[in-house]
């Protein structure tokens, strides 16, 4: 057993009553700091636990608590603690547990013409969910950073004197060649919108950040779900609209998906010049991760293949950066 694994069973019990009798290490999402287990329990129940290394704010629950008393149901409400929290501080580690819904993501499987609907209905509905002053304060507030499109030419810079021997990280560097100068036309691209854009006056409003196909889930008995709420922000509702046709993961990249979601979000004024720096930044920002974690930080347990795959599916037909580039 694990140093972690003893941390997990031991917070379970004395934090949640919860019995664990197996845990299984669940191959989700891209934060380092952080690691997701399906935990059943010896009276068979299954739960979902969020363990993040550090203590980091609770606003992204408080944004939760707020969704649900706005009566969004589509959101999966964590469990709380004996004291009646929702997080659990365990030794240096932060507890989230959630119920278990069996089910499958939007990568795998497809939203059907009803729940396209309901998925615009829901978004349109955050959108419109007044946040209090203080509430902003302790979120993310878009600010249009050009942390990833310096990350970017700066991996260019460094990529010509360092040493190479991984081979997931020789083909990711032959990639990037290759690609130069596409990534440079992605990169300069959202510099001149992100310009553009904050001469506009804009309005800002409660955004999942990440709304993509992987955080929707599709239950078994058909229920919509959208989760991983660990980082909002106030940001232009296209901060959200970019994924909706955006094609990430090469899913969400038909024309009659995007017209059913608008029948259920309302077919209000869409800054098109805001979606296209979205797309935009989006990419650079995956291009700036896979690069950074597969050269220049190859000590870490990253599934590195699985990672090498997400950056080539990005060059696909139809792909996000073809559809980034049509804008």
């Amino acid at each position: 057993m694990t140093e972690i694994t003893q941390i997990i069973i031991n917070c379970l019990k004395t934090c949640y009553l919860i019995e664990a009798a197996l845990l299984h290490l669940l191959p989700l999402g891209a934060d380092m700091n952080a690691s997701v287990y399906k935990v059943e329990s010896s009276n068979r129940t299954s739960y979902f636990v969020k363990v993040r290394k550090g203590h980091p704010d609770d606003a992204a629950l408080t944004i939760l608590e707020l969704l649900q008393s706005a009566g969004i149901q589509e959101i999966i409400f964590p469990i709380k603690t004996i004291e009646g929290s929702l997080t659990q501080r365990f030794g240096d580690y932060t507890f989230i547990v959630y119920p278990f819904i069996e089910g499958q993501d939007g990568f795998v499987r497809s939203l059907n013409e009803r729940q396209w609907i309901q998925f615009g209905k829901i978004l349109k509905q955050i959108h419109e969910i007044k946040v209090p002053q203080p509430l902003q304060k302790r979120i993310r507030r878009e600010d249009f950073s050009p942390k990833w499109r310096d990350a970017v030419r700066s991996i260019y810079v460094q990529i010509e004197n360092i040493q190479i021997k991984d081979e997931t990280a020789k083909k990711i560097k032959k990639l990037l060649t290759e690609h130069k100068a596409t990534i440079e036309q992605l990169v300069n691209r959202a510099e001149e919108l992100s310009q553009k854009i904050q001469k506009k006056p804009l309005q800002f409003v409660l955004c999942h950040s990440d709304i993509h196909g992987g955080n929707i889930l599709l239950s078994d008995n058909d229920a919509f779900h959208i989760v991983d709420w660990d980082d909002p922000i106030m940001a232009p509702k296209e901060r959200d609209l970019m994924f909706i046709g955006g094609g990430v993961g090469n899913v969400w990249n038909e024309p009659h998906e995007e017209k059913l979601f608008y029948e259920g979000y309302g077919n209000g004024v869409v800054d098109k010049t805001i979606l296209a720096y979205y797309r935009l930044e989006r990419i650079v920002e995956d291009i700036a991760i896979y690069a950074q974690e597969l050269l220049l930080n190859r000590e870490n347990n990253i599934d590195r293949e699985q990672m090498y795959k997400h950056f080539v599916d990005m060059f696909k037909p139809r792909g996000v950066i073809d559809i980034s580039l049509l804008n």
